[in-house]
């Protein structure tokens, strides 16, 4: 059987307008080059996207979406997508580089503040009401507008808004989710969060992270279930998923896979994935 098509990565353009701007606003039917087939295809960059009209669905890692007026996605960077459109879509496209906002509010983990990116637990969009969905087409109007007369302030004044629709989604998503919708968190988890994406390869435990981050594993336990719900050592599980996943897609052999982050032999690392996936990662592969 010939193998799966390589992924393919789209990397975000700085100097699109000239000098460098860290963000890009779009409306989806019109965007050139803008991936709205069934290719699978994968973005380094954040994205945020609101339907204003359309049906069908949108694949995002192996969850299946539905398309429909008033739906918000959140695509963090690696995550595999793919599109089935089955009536025209059309809304807005809101994507941008983590240091658009990191240099500003020199927080390297400012991002981990919302619940709806890096995501590997919960849902990557939601469907909100008229009202509130007007709410933040209200903030991309002016966002668009902006990038109709950029001037030598238009980043202060773009980031202003982005924050600004930053938080309401947030607002709106603890709201629909029942889950922490304060950006103030312990900084531990969030600490957390930013060493599982850097070092989930090397294997380690809940108790090496509570080591790391120089906390004990119960306390580490304790504000891991307070903000997501989940063990330390379950949000480890999930994150190592997801990672593995992005491995299938590049079509790396399992073999390749499990000696990567540290499995025995091919065959635990089959158990893991299936214990936590109901599929082998060859049959994970094959759906893509």
């Amino acid at each position: 059987m010939a193998a799966a098509a390589k992924i393919e990565t789209y990397n975000f353009l700085p100097y699109k307008y000239g000098t460098e701007l860290l963000l890009d606003i779009g409306r989806i039917e019109t965007l050139k080059n803008y991936v709205l087939d069934t290719t699978a295809h994968q973005l380094s960059f954040y994205e945020i996207i609101f339907i204003e009209k359309g049906t069908g669905t949108f694949t995002l890692d192996e969850n299946e979406i539905k398309i429909n007026p008033q739906t918000i996605i959140f695509t963090s960077p690696g995550q595999v997508r793919r599109w089935k459109i089955e009536e025209q879509v059309k809304g807005y496209t809101l994507f941008f580089e983590k240091d658009f906002l990191h240099l500003f509010f020199s927080d390297e983990l400012f991002l981990y503040r919302f619940q709806y990116f890096n995501q590997y637990s919960r849902p990557t969009n939601m469907l909100v009401a008229e009202a509130p969905f007007g709410k933040c087409l209200d903030l991309l109007y002016e966002i668009e507008r902006e990038f109709g007369r950029l001037q030598n302030d238009s980043n202060h004044f773009i980031r202003s808004l982005l924050y600004q629709l930053l938080v309401i989604l947030n607002r709106y998503y603890a709201g629909l989710y029942n889950v922490q919708g304060d950006t103030y968190v312990h900084p531990d988890f969030y600490r957390f969060r930013s060493l599982l994406e850097k070092k989930v390869v090397d294997g380690l435990s809940a108790e090496g992270y509570a080591k790391m981050l120089n906390v004990s594993y119960g306390f580490l336990n304790k504000i891991c279930r307070q903000f997501s719900g989940l063990s330390a050592q379950q949000m480890i599980h999930y994150k190592l998923i997801s990672e593995v996943k992005k491995r299938l897609h590049q079509n790396k052999s399992a073999k390749e896979i499990s000696y990567e982050f540290g499995f025995s032999d091919p065959s635990n690392f089959n158990r893991f994935f299936k214990r936590f996936t109901g599929i082998t990662p060859q049959q994970y592969r094959k759906k893509w």
